[in-house]
């Protein structure tokens, strides 16, 4: 990197001081984070609950590693030039294996990440029969990620699920626990009214990031709306993922009924689109003047 040339983290918190709010949506591979930027985005976001599902078809309780993690992050930051965030469930462990969390993330190139206070085995965080980690626990595993913290401008983000668990109050006082431990950003999870959306922004004197999932106990207000609130962020984490998987289960089922995909070619990226997107023609460029005509 040069001397002039910022780092993802950089550009991260950058974006986050000129958009307001940043929308961030889930990526579920490097080229969908690719086509993301091209549209405009100024950050994406790997989930975890898309990368349980896309890579091992399981659920997100936990069974994804950290290396998995980083590794697929890795992947997601060397394909783009904007500023990716991760998910990192509950750090993967004690507060020992957040440093190391820490360590694996930074190195693949990832802006940021949040670390949420649910106790192992997690779950989805707009499901019932969440149980969580005390406070104390949670603030040591959040000092642990400043203390490994090694690029000063990477973003620490408290995800706190006690609103379904323990009520608002609690979770606002936790909210302010973890700023006072060291985080940067808090994301309060499932939230269930605009009210409870604008009383955190209210009342946590940091920058908010709002989890705008489907299907959820959370309402679906506009970013516009949440960055009038106060909102510095806005993560749509799975909605990509699950528009291409309902786009697949219905060419499936015509290409199963008809033996032919004749009727899904106005509905494809085309050879020349994707080759596009990939910068095919840079590679072969590279290849001839490495190789000679």
């Amino acid at each position: 990197m040069s001397e002039n040339q910022k780092s993802p983290c950089a550009l991260f918190r950058a974006a986050l001081s000129s958009h307001r709010p940043l929308i961030i949506p889930g990526v579920f591979n490097a080229l969908v984070a690719r086509m993301a930027e091209r549209a405009g985005f100024g950050a994406v976001y790997q989930s975890g609950a898309a990368l349980s599902a896309g890579l091992a078809a399981v659920p997100d309780v936990g069974l994804i590693t950290q290396s998995e993690f980083s590794q697929q992050g890795g992947y997601i930051a060397q394909a783009v030039d904007i500023p990716v965030i991760s998910d990192a469930d509950t750090g993967f462990g004690e507060a020992l294996s957040v440093e190391r969390t820490m360590r694996l993330f930074e190195s693949a190139g990832l802006a940021g990440l949040h670390l949420e206070d649910q106790q192992l085995p997690k779950r989805c965080g707009h499901l019932s029969g969440k149980t969580l980690v005390s406070e104390a626990e949670m603030i040591g595993k959040l000092k642990a990620a400043v203390s490994a913290r090694r690029d000063q401008d990477f973003v620490i983000i408290a995800r706190t699920d006690a609103r379904a668990v323990e009520g608002l109050e609690q979770a606002l006082s936790r909210a302010q626990a973890y700023v006072e431990a060291g985080a940067d950003m808090i994301f309060p999870e499932a939230l269930t009214t605009p009210e409870e959306f604008a009383r955190f922004a209210e009342e946590v004197d940091v920058p908010l990031l709002a989890n705008m999932t489907e299907f959820g106990k959370s309402p679906l207000v506009t970013a516009r709306e949440l960055g009038e609130w106060g909102y510095a962020a806005v993560l749509f984490p799975v909605t990509l993922f699950r528009i291409a998987m309902k786009a697949t289960e219905s060419a499936l089922a015509q290409l199963a009924a008809e033996g032919t995909q004749k009727g899904l070619l106005g509905d494809m990226q085309t050879r020349a689109e994707l080759y596009d997107l990939l910068g095919y023609d840079g590679y072969e460029d590279r290849d001839r003047e490495y190789f000679g005509e």
